[in-house]
């Protein structure tokens, strides 16, 4: 099982310093997977529901609402700063941005870094977002996604690359260089809809949920396990093999402070002792999750980096071990 966390992409923790600690030192610690998350613009005025919370609300109290490091510029420092851990977008919104100009970018990140990159990647689902940014028909961001994901691959591998799409198309164009993985890097799609789930077994290397959609119960293996075999499934109908399809968990609501509990009195999974929380660990890898992200760096309102460090070094100490 690996293990991964994302960096703060906004906030008194996102500077140059900070950011650096933290990846440096997680790596430090055996993490390794360090993930940046996606959005470039945001409206004033946001009409767009978020499937986090039950009431759509995106922004948290008090966080800034126009703040946000661009990740593939951040994902270039990461490539710099640190050695080992891979380099994930989590996940990054296809449509806006333009497919060529990304794939260069995602196979450039993948050189500098020495192959270290897994390019996570969704639809997305802030409309005004596109809007801002000129980016394709927001109702057609599935068709869109599908069709830039199938253009990454035929820029990385194909000496003499060819895509004739309703959204991309090139032709007599040299790409180069190519990524250092071969035959590309990872391409990990998100979503829990079944257009997602359809993605991720027909197009995608593995799949990688939000698991806080309030809309669609994954918090516990079981309920993973059932919209995983939906994934392999597609894989199976698409002529591929199903144990192709890598499976990452994102425990974003980790917390080795306390045991939380489900609505039903049951104790939340990857919360309460270490012990516990490897046991938890277990049971996910036994439905075939091989990468897990966990929230170790919490951006809440007078939590320091230095609380951050000790809540990973806790993590690396009293869990990894008996996992």
């Amino acid at each position: 099982m690996d293990f991964g966390f994302a960096l703060p992409p906004r906030g008194p923790m996102a500077t140059p310093e900070h950011i650096a600690t933290l990846a440096q030192q997680g790596e430090a610690m055996g993490f390794g997977i360090l993930a940046v998350t996606d959005h470039i613009i945001f409206p004033k005025i946001l009409r767009s529901a978020f499937a986090g919370s039950a009431s759509g609300q995106y922004y948290a109290a008090g966080e800034s609402q126009g703040e946000y490091l661009e990740p593939l510029a951040l994902l270039s420092f990461l490539a710099g700063i640190t050695s080992s851990a891979k380099l994930l977008t989590a996940v990054m919104v296809l449509p806006n941005r333009p497919p060529i100009l990304t794939a260069k970018m995602l196979a450039t990140i993948d050189v500098l870094s020495k192959g270290r990159v897994i390019v996570g990647c969704g639809v997305g689902w802030m409309r005004e977002e596109f809007e801002a940014l000129g980016s394709p028909p927001f109702e057609k961001r599935g068709a869109v996604g599908n069709e830039y994901i199938r253009a990454f691959r035929e820029l990385w591998t194909q000496d003499n690359p060819t895509f004739e799409g309703t959204y991309c198309r090139f032709s007599h164009v040299e790409f180069a260089p190519k990524p250092v993985q071969q035959p590309h890097p990872p391409i990990w799609t998100g979503g829990e809809s079944p257009a997602a789930l359809r993605r991720a077994g027909r197009l995608a290397d593995g799949w990688y949920p939000f698991t806080q959609n309030v809309h669609v119960p994954l918090g516990t293996p079981e309920q993973f396990a059932a919209y995983a075999a939906k994934v392999k499934q597609h894989a199976q109908e698409a002529g591929r093999d199903p144990a192709s399809i890598d499976f990452t968990y994102s425990a974003s609501w980790y917390n080795d402070q306390e045991a939380e509990r489900l609505p039903n009195g049951a104790r939340r999974p990857v919360t309460g002792t270490p012990a516990q929380i490897a046991d938890d660990i277990k049971r996910y890898e036994e439905v075939g999750v091989r990468h897990m992200m966990l929230s170790m760096v919490v951006r809440r309102p007078g939590v320091t980096v230095q609380q951050s460090l000790e809540r990973m070094e806790r993590f690396a100490t009293k869990v990894m071990p008996l996992v």
